[in-house]
C-alpha cells in the first residue's frame, strides 16, 4: 500500500482494528481512547467528532490540538521498522499510536505506556 492510500485512510477506519486488538488481549476501548488523547492532545467529545467525520489519518494528526512532547520517549521495532528511525513525520505518527497500541495488548502498565 502507498504512503498516500495510507494517508487518506480515515482514522475511523483503522480506530475498530486498535480496539479490537486490545479487547481480544482483555484491555479497553477506555484504555485505547485514554492513549489516542494522551498523543494527540484530543478530548473525548473531540476523538468522536473526529471519528464521526470520519476524518483522514493525514488530517487526524494535522489537526490534532498538542500532540504530545514525550512521544519521543517511544521506541522499538513496529511493523519491523525501529520507530525512531522513521523519518516521514506522519508515518511516524502513525507507528507511535500503533506501538502504544501494540504495548497496550502486550499488557504492558499504562502508567508505563503514557512514558509517565
Amino acid at each position: 500500500m502507498t504512503k498516500h492510500r495510507i494517508y487518506s485512510m480515515s482514522f475511523a477506519s483503522v480506530y475498530p482494528h486498535y480496539v479490537a486488538k486490545a479487547e481480544k488481549k482483555g484491555r479497553t476501548k477506555a484504555e485505547v481512547d485514554e492513549i489516542v488523547r494522551w498523543l494527540t492532545g484530543y478530548t473525548q467529545k473531540q476523538l468522536d467528532g473526529q471519528l464521526g467525520k470520519k476524518t483522514s489519518l493525514e488530517d487526524f494528526f494535522d489537526q490534532a490540538p498538542q500532540l504530545n512532547p514525550s512521544r519521543n520517549l517511544i521506541t522499538g521495532v513496529i511493523c519491523g521498522v525501529r520507530v525512531e528511525d522513521i523519518e516521514d513525520p506522519l508515518m511516524k505518527e502513525i507507528r507511535y499510536l500503533d506501538k502504544l497500541i501494540d504495548e497496550l495488548a502486550r499488557g504492558k502498565a499504562m502508567e508505563k505506556i503514557l512514558r509517565k
